[in-house]
């Protein structure tokens, strides 16, 4: 099959390209700025095809997409975080992680789908549990998060005639570059938090992904994958 994961470098995105690479897909992987990553995921993933564009700017989506004749995967997997009170936000911080989050999942969309209605297809977006349930001085990254849900379950909708299914992983606590910003104590206490006690895998998170990618009949759902966090 042929499939595109957009934030294909690091996290849940590289682990991503690395199932479906072994699974025998053509797999093609979108980054915004850090070549350095993509080099470096390039040795250890010989057989993906490592694409830099940024998923906000819609002629850069467009002509990505005008690479492909047909294509069967897309996972919107490219994401920002933002950690800062409300009052403290600047417009330019909220325009970028919806951007990033909420507006590049929506181009990517745009032109899959074209290149899907002939034989059907499978779409997965990369929410979080904050998207579920707000997170405290994360009200802009759960906003993007939120989005992401709501698209998700519409377009499921949509899109569901034409055999083309649209679902949502929804991470906890990730062990990803993400969180690379938490203190030990931080770690510690949301740790107490996980009734499994500890944060997940990215390798969990993206066999969740493959997991709807492989279900035809499951569509428009939110798949937590938090150890518990939130039920």
């Amino acid at each position: 099959m042929r499939a595109l994961v957009t934030g294909g470098t690091k996290g849940i995105g590289r682990e991503v390209c690395r199932l479906l690479c072994e699974r025998g897909d053509r797999v093609t992987a979108l980054y915004s700025r850090d070549e350095a990553a993509a080099k470096a995921v390039g040795k250890l993933l010989p057989d993906v095809e490592f694409l830099r564009a940024d998923v906000r700017d819609e002629e850069a989506v467009k002509a990505v997409f005008a690479r492909f004749s047909s294509l069967d995967v897309l996972v919107n997997n490219a994401g920002v975080a933002l950690f800062r009170q409300v009052q403290d936000t600047t417009i330019s911080e909220w325009e970028d992680v919806i951007g990033v989050n909420a507006r590049g999942t929506f181009l990517c969309c745009k032109y899959a789908v074209p290149k899907m209605l002939e034989r059907g297809g499978a779409i997965v977006n990369v929410a979080s549990v904050w998207g579920e349930t707000g997170g405290s001085c994360e009200s802009v990254y759960s906003a993007s998060k939120g989005a992401v849900i709501a698209f998700t379950k519409a377009l499921a909708k949509e899109l569901a005639p034409s055999s083309i299914t649209v679902n949502c992983v929804s991470p906890g606590v990730i062990d990803t570059a993400m969180n690379d910003c938490l203190s030990a104590a931080d770690r510690a206490g949301l740790c107490d938090e996980i009734p499994m006690g500890r944060f997940g895998t990215a390798e969990e998170a993206a066999r969740a992904v493959l997991f709807l990618l492989d279900s035809r009949y499951i569509t428009g759902q939110v798949l937590g994958v938090n150890g518990g966090f939130y039920i």
